[in-house]
């Protein structure tokens, strides 16, 4: 049976290595509305192989970010489902398997090369002026010969074989055909010395496995279809039909990333976007509901959704047009359901209590209150009364701005923002950069609260959380990096 004609089957599979991405939502989004719509199933997936890099809290930070703009599964790590489990760490058989299944049928091969003889042969390649790429030294290897290496326990990899000649051909459901010429390709990894598959291996054995019929996600993975092309060849399985839905862009047309755009799903929600206004602007980028309307349910959009209806232009993730559609749900809202949004969002008494430690001793009379914790309540902040006080002795403008931004790389690197977290990350790298910690606490203070006088530092930043810490950040680098 064609994929076009079995029960339709999507999937998301976001790998859980950071905070929920308003891309992860934007294509979890059109894989939801695509499966509503044909009465199909959507699927989490959770793509952890990257054991170096998967965090604990990340995975639970994309279910309730995918929950509270409105989005729910049918099969998942936390729902369960006839094709479980969901979780790539615990799928390990189903790729060593599929490994070896290629290995015997001579379409996949065991690779010795060390790391040191790949360096040389990029090298070489890039002296050379070549196309930089393995260049097959252990293809054509005696196959026994490889197995009795691999049950001593050399170290290697395993690779497919791709075609020498030729071309690849990807047929995009929006864009047509995409032909990429056989040279273009080489002989990908599968599994790695560690045992554990590759994207690539590990994102075609489970869309097989789990019945995939159509796999929706983001243009920037065309270039990596052409090796799941192969795989599917190599192994005789029907290939899903392929869906590159364009990019969300900056307003320059740039890839929207965090270093011009917050890109965490969890700083809309915590500014005080609602959950269906995000979901309806989501809906907005690359796809057109008709009649020239903008505000629409999720409902509505599953019944006028329709493939000719996306636009192959790169949709720009507009800020101002977000606020705008924001304003038009408040409005919509009738008082009593306006505050129900503003105390489930931050006026409510579990987010006090973990203010009012701060502010606690600082204040006579009730109020003193809301003026001594507003910054709390608000998202940008006015640097105009304290940015002239911004600055390190001996260092440049540029160069203080230079330096939050690097402290701002420290913390994401970090699993947990507690107030101890953030104070060891920032003796580090005060020392680093040879400051004195009571220039650059200060200095971090006037970025978080613009004022001259606040709580603790560190547990200010806590309760004000990530996504709104690194944005004050992100505008104060910015704007003290300009000054003259």
């Amino acid at each position: 049976m064609a994929a076009s004609d079995r029960p339709v089957r999507v999937r998301i599979a976001p790998s859980p290595t950071g905070d929920p991405h308003v891309g992860t939502a934007y294509i979890a989004l059109f894989n939801y509305v695509f499966a509503k719509k044909a009465g199909g199933k959507f699927v989490l997936r959770i793509e952890d192989t990257d054991q170096t890099r998967a965090r604990a809290d990340s995975e639970q930070m994309i279910f309730d970010a995918l929950h509270w703009i409105g989005l729910s599964w049918d099969e998942g790590p936390d729902v369960g489902g006839p094709y479980a489990p969901y979780r790539q760490s615990e799928r390990a058989h189903h790729y060593k398997a599929a490994a070896g299944e290629l290995l015997d049928a001579g379409k996949a091969y065991r690779c010795f090369c060390t790391a040191e003889r790949l360096a040389k042969v990029r090298i070489q390649q890039q002296a050379e002026k070549k196309n930089s790429g393995y260049d097959r030294h252990c293809r054509d290897a005696d196959p026994t010969e490889a197995r009795n290496r691999a049950a001593q326990g050399e170290t290697h990899v395993v690779r497919l074989k791709a075609p020498l000649t030729g071309s690849v051909v990807v047929h995009d459901q929006l864009r047509g055909p995409v032909t990429i010429d056989a040279d273009q390709i080489d002989d990908q990894v599968l599994l790695k010395s560690d045992g554990l598959p590759t994207y690539h291996l590990a994102n075609v054995v489970d869309d097989h496995l789990m019945q995939i019929t159509h796999v929706i996600r983001a243009e920037e993975w065309i270039s990596s279809t052409p090796k799941h092309v192969l795989l599917y060849q190599a192994f005789d399985w029907e290939a899903p039909q392929f869906f590159h839905m364009p990019l969300l862009r900056n307003a320059d047309k740039s890839k929207i990333s965090k270093r011009k755009n917050p890109v965490s799903i969890n700083y809309y929600r915590d500014v005080g976007i609602l959950p269906h206004a995000l979901l309806n602007f989501l809906g907005l980028m690359g796809w057109s509901f008709g009649d020239d309307r903008e505000k629409f349910t999720l409902a509505e959009m599953v019944d006028a959704f329709a493939w000719e209806k996306v636009s192959l232009g790169g949709p720009v993730f507009n800020l101002d047009k977000l606020t705008w559609l924001n304003e038009k749900y408040i409005h919509d809202l009738d008082y009593e359901q306006l505050a129900d949004a503003v105390i489930s969002w931050r006026l409510n008494k579990e987010h006090l209590i973990r203010v009012l430690p701060l502010v606690r001793e600082r204040i006579k009379k009730l109020d003193e209150l809301i003026p001594a914790i507003e910054y709390f309540y608000s998202g940008d902040l006015d640097y105009t009364p304290v940015l002239a006080d911004m600055k390190i002795p001996d260092a440049t403008p540029a160069d203080v701005g230079k330096a939050l931004l690097d402290y701002i790389e420290k913390i994401e690197a970090r699993e947990g923002f507690t107030a101890a977290v953030l104070e060891e990350e920032a003796r580090k790298w005060t020392e680093a950069l040879g400051w004195k910690a009571k220039h650059s606490f200060m200095l971090l203070r006037f970025a978080v609260t613009a004022r001259k006088a606040s709580p603790p530092l560190f547990e200010t930043m806590s309760v004000l959380g990530k996504e709104i810490t690194r944005r004050r950040l992100r505008q104060a680098a910015e704007i003290v990096g300009k000054a003259k």
